[in-house]
């Protein structure tokens, strides 16, 4: 396997790509429009000439890495893939669509993977002619950086499709863990009560909002503290996660928190958006106020 093609220039996506290309894979990077993969590239570069700087990655290497990436808008450069992973929004009738056209587009023999952390891959899996050969790959943020893959096996993925995302994560250079198709896969279904629990003890005034991370810093060993993370994550994401794991299991952990859903309503993301529970500069750095 040596073609992927990943559908979503975002964060996820250019990580997931400058990941697989320094891996040696030739990889196709698409989004709806030029001036979006145009500016995933830049940033790939960037990140790549920052590690040359500091010693961690050979000039030769950030050179070759680039020449392996292929930005686009095409939909039928999916054609040629042997793998695809899809990494647009977190929502369920953009992927659904969006897997429906690669379904007619792709070969056969190739496997559709989402990076979804929290849709159901037997429901995607349905809206295509290759359940058995569609399963999830949860990478996580920074994709460059964090070790670790989640597989996700729908109803009908078969076990030969499960090695090839086994083995696609080791060669990424990542360590993979599998995973039933259940609400929350394993890491959201334990990070999304300890996050809502941060926003509960935020609401009822048990600790400022440093206290909280601090706690979870200095004394759980975390290197982020849980409202740093819903920032980063974006609060809008982490609510949309919080509602398809109480609509899939009706459990109050899961619940969203008063406070989550009245900043997403005012606009307040977290990072991206340069307010959520803390404040952010244009650089993504935090104010402080």
């Amino acid at each position: 396997m040596k073609q992927l093609y990943v559908a979503g220039a975002g964060l996820m996506g250019s990580g997931i790509a400058q990941t697989a290309a320094i891996r040696g894979f030739d990889v196709s990077l698409r989004d709806v429009d030029d001036s979006i993969v145009g500016r995933a590239l830049d940033s790939i570069k960037k990140r790549l000439d920052s590690q040359v700087a500091k010693g961690k990655l050979e000039a030769t290497a950030r050179d070759e890495a680039v020449a392996r990436l292929h930005p686009t808008t095409s939909l039928e450069a999916a054609g040629r893939a042997d793998l695809v992973i899809e990494a647009i929004t977190e929502n369920f009738e953009a992927k659904r669509e969006l897997f429906k056209r690669l379904d007619a587009i792709c070969r056969d023999t190739t496997i559709l993977a989402s990076n979804t952390s929290s849709i159901p891959i037997t429901r995607m899996a349905a809206a295509t002619r290759r359940p058995d050969r569609f399963i999830g790959m949860h990478f996580f943020n920074p994709v460059p950086v964090m070790p670790l893959v989640e597989i996700i096996r729908g109803r009908e993925t078969s076990e030969q499709t499960v090695a090839t995302a086994l083995e696609l994560a080791s060669a990424l250079g990542k360590t993979p863990i599998t995973s039933l198709d259940y609400p929350g896969f394993i890491v959201n279904r334990m990070l999304v009560p300890f996050v809502n629990e941060a926003i509960h003890a935020l609401t009822e005034g048990i600790g400022t909002r440093e206290d909280i991370d601090q706690g979870a810093r200095l004394g759980l060993h975390h290197p982020m503290g849980p409202l740093e993370l819903a920032d980063f994550v974006g609060l809008d994401t982490h609510l949309y996660i919080c509602d398809v794991l109480y609509e899939g299991l009706h459990d109050p952990r899961f619940a969203a928190p008063p406070l989550l859903r009245q900043l997403v309503d005012a606009g307040h993301f977290g990072r991206k958006t340069g307010r959520g529970f803390y404040r952010y500069g244009p650089d993504g750095g935090r104010l402080t106020e």
